[in-house]
Formats: C-alpha cells, sequence, structure tokens
C-alpha cells in the first residue's frame, strides 16, 4: 500500500493525480481515456473508491493552478523506487493512450525522469514496454 494515513494519503494521491494530469493535458488533449486511465491508477495506488471523485477534482485544481510540476514531484520523489516507477508506468500509459507521444510529452518525461532520480535506462525500457501494449 502507498500511504497509512487518510488525509495524508489523500493530499499525496491529489499530488500525484494532479501531475497525472498534467501529462494528460501537455499535449492539449484530455481525453476520458486518460481520465479513466488515472482514475483506475489512483485506486491502485490506494485510494479508496469513495474518494475517487473528490481527488480526481482537487488534483485538476491543483493542476490548472500550478505553473511548474516540481510541486507535484516533491512527495513523489520521498517514495520508494518501486512507488516511483508505477508511477513512470501510469504516465506512459497516459502519453501513449492516443498511441503517440508529442514532444511535450517526451521532454516533460525526460524531466521527470531527472526529478524523480529514476534512471533513463528504466524509464526508457517502461517506455518501450507501454509503447509495445499500444501499438500505433
Amino acid at each position: 500500500m502507498f500511504f497509512s494515513e487518510n488525509n495524508e494519503k489523500n493530499d499525496k494521491l491529489v499530488k500525484i493525480t494532479a501531475l497525472l494530469i498534467h501529462a494528460a493535458k501537455i499535449d492539449e488533449n484530455y481525453s476520458d481515456k486518460e481520465r479513466e486511465i488515472i482514475k483506475e491508477a489512483i485506486l491502485k495506488l490506494g485510494a479508496n473508491s469513495k474518494d475517487i471523485k473528490t481527488i480526481m477534482v482537487e488534483g485538476e485544481k491543483m493542476e490548472d493552478n500550478s505553473n511548474q510540476i516540481l510541486e507535484f514531484t516533491q512527495e513523489i520523489k520521498r517514495e520508494s523506487e518501486d512507488e516511483k516507477i508505477k508511477i513512470v508506468e501510469i504516465l506512459w500509459k497516459i502519453i501513449y493512450s492516443n498511441k503517440e507521444a508529442d514532444i511535450y510529452e517526451t521532454s516533460l518525461m525526460r524531466r521527470l525522469t531527472g526529478l524523480l532520480y529514476i534512471d533513463s535506462k528504466t524509464v526508457g525500457n517502461i517506455k518501450d514496454r507501454i509503447k509495445k501494449e499500444n501499438p500505433q
């Protein structure tokens, strides 16, 4: 499980959600499919199903009111390598949900790789696997 305390958990999930929404919006096409991927991911990261709508709304507000991804990544940076990798996998699923990655999406992932201190080879392997799961 990702977190222990419910309020702390939801605060972290809102920040993660904001980052996921940011990735979904970066290509200026925030689709229903991307929203569903985000909702499923939040559940897998430990959200209570009754809190999903609130977490999504708060994540969208946070993303709308922020102009930098550092605010979203600070909490994630403290998590274990495995948890960070789960989030990177989700981000690639969102990016490839429309079958392709544009320059803004790949640029975002390069920045996140550095901010989250994840090896670029690991991120590349995740990208390749997700890309194969979503052929063009």
